[in-house]
């Protein structure tokens, strides 16, 4: 997934999204100068970040 789609994903602007990937709080890959994104990954840590998971909170 692009920048684009996850923040239409998560329902954010892109600009929150730039904000955790800068801050290595998102699960991120950049390739080039681009980022890229498995919607398993995010899927995952919305789950812990939601306390759904073992993850911290």
């Amino acid at each position: 997934m692009t920048i684009e789609e996850v923040a239409a994903y998560m329902q954010v602007s892109r600009f929150t999204i730039y904000r955790l990937v800068k801050s290595r709080t998102m699960p991120g890959t950049k390739i080039g100068r681009q980022w890229r994104f498995h919607r398993q990954e995010i899927d995952r840590w919305l789950k812990e970040r939601s306390g759904g998971g073992r993850g911290e909170r």
